[in-house]
């Protein structure tokens, strides 16, 4: 296993070892030595995938009051994978980073608790299963708007229009979110 550090603190991509042949491949998905090893003191609570096709984009989605910490890899497909850092008071604040995760790498982004999270499918079809630290708080669920101007947030063309939610398009911008509703930095 490899971590990569991202360009926000805290935001990892976990690189596993894929063994494959004309067979197929095997790969470890999860180990706990991975969350030891990369100074992560969680554990997870709840698993979770969802399908979705080329052009949707989920998010960018948080929990304010029982932020949730995940660890995010696209089974299937391919996807954009985005956290955005919204705890109130991070030296960060504002900021987002991208990764492609797809089924041929098999890369994990590791997205701590406070960060607003998103992607969108590239592929015809994704597989995303994501862990979970906590488990989901429908009253705290919140989130950004995908395409807010001040984050900036340079999504890939996926070949078609993106899909969003009824929900995910009436998110507000940053900037337009309630104090109450964003995680606090812990520092």
């Amino acid at each position: 296993m490899n971590i990569i550090q991202t360009r926000l603190p805290g935001v990892l991509i976990f690189e596993p070892k894929v063994f494959g042949d004309d067979r197929g491949f095997f790969v470890e998905t999860f180990r706990e030595t991975w969350l030891e090893e990369a100074r992560i003191p969680f554990r997870f609570v709840q698993d979770n995938q969802s399908r979705s096709r080329r052009g949707v984009l989920r998010g960018l989605h948080y929990q304010w009051s029982n932020p949730q910490g995940k660890l995010v890899r696209a089974a299937r497909g391919k996807v954009f994978d985005v956290a955005v850092d919204v705890r109130k008071g991070s030296p960060s604040f504002g900021q987002w980073v991208g990764v492609e995760l797809d089924d041929i790498h098999h890369r994990q982004l590791w997205i701590p608790p406070g960060f607003a999270h998103g992607f969108c499918v590239l592929s015809d079809e994704a597989d995303f299963v994501y862990k979970c630290t906590t488990y989901y708080d429908p009253a705290s669920d919140t989130g950004i708007r995908w395409d807010d101007k001040q984050i900036g947030i340079d999504w890939p063309d996926a070949g078609v229009p993106f899909q969003l939610s009824p929900k995910d398009t009436a998110m507000p911008a940053l900037a337009d979110q309630a104090l109450d509703k964003l995680p606090r930095y812990e520092g």
